[in-house]
């Protein structure tokens, strides 16, 4: 079953100054909900601190109904939430294989891991044919399906994933939501961290736009797409 999630008034900073200012929303079990904005806008800080890599200075993190604000980052990740960081950050020096396997570290059982592999390779064709190829020599759009798959290997309920489209030409950045879409219609929650607004706006169920660490707008996706208010002041004409 996806798992939900539930931001209550987040206080995070960085030595003493706030980045992230009474940020609540919530992460709707079974759906894409995206979080957009420039840079600077707080999005990265706002992963952090669901992942407890910056713990909130103040407010609470629900996940599946249980108060998960302070536990160690291992243990969010053991209760079914998986993150794709930006900018891929593969192991370049490592096999396409041996990267998804590090996704699946937690996994002990060999079938489940033959399972889980499969199943990327069922999403990543592609993926099946280079098992053996360091990931370093790979191209960047290729380098960006290795990310996600090794993301899928922990089999996860909610996955994160930060600004996928980041360095990407526009074919392998529509592949990507394409995937990403997919992704979700076998059941994985996902939180979209972007600033592609056409693209995420394309695929999310819901949406919450930040600015300068504050939740300045929420809305279906729609309504999102729709607000000239939202569309100009935050992103340009797209």
């Amino acid at each position: 079953m996806s798992a939900g999630l539930v931001l209550e008034d987040i206080y995070t900073a960085y030595d003493r100054a706030d980045v992230l200012s009474g940020i609540s929303l919530e992460v709707e079990p079974g759906k894409i909900t995206c979080i957009l904005g420039s840079n600077g806008a707080g999005k990265t800080t706002l992963i952090r601190s669901i992942l407890s890599l910056t713990a909130p200075r103040t407010g609470r993190i629900l996940y599946d109904g249980a108060d998960i604000t302070g536990l160690g980052t291992h243990q969010i990740v053991r209760r079914g939430i998986a993150c794709i960081p930006e900018g891929r950050r593969v192991f370049p020096k490592m096999t396409v294989r041996e990267n998804l396997l590090v996704g699946g570290y937690q996994e002990s059982a060999a079938s489940a891991l033959g399972a889980r592999l499969a199943e990327v390779f069922q999403v990543f064709p592609q993926l099946r044919e280079r098992t053996g190829q360091l990931a370093g020599t790979m191209s960047g759009g290729e380098q960006a399906m290795l990310s996600i798959g090794r993301g899928l290997m922990a089999a996860p309920k909610l996955l994160i994933i930060d600004e996928p489209s980041l360095g990407l030409s526009p074919l392998y950045v529509k592949a990507n939501f394409n995937v990403i879409r997919d992704i979700n219609k076998r059941g994985v929650t996902v939180l979209l961290v972007e600033q592609n607004v056409k693209q995420t706006l394309a695929i999310a169920h819901r949406g919450y736009v930040l600015s300068q660490g504050r939740v300045v707008a929420a809305g279906d996706a729609d309504q999102l797409r729709e607000d000239p208010e939202v569309r100009d002041a935050y992103f340009g004409r797209q």
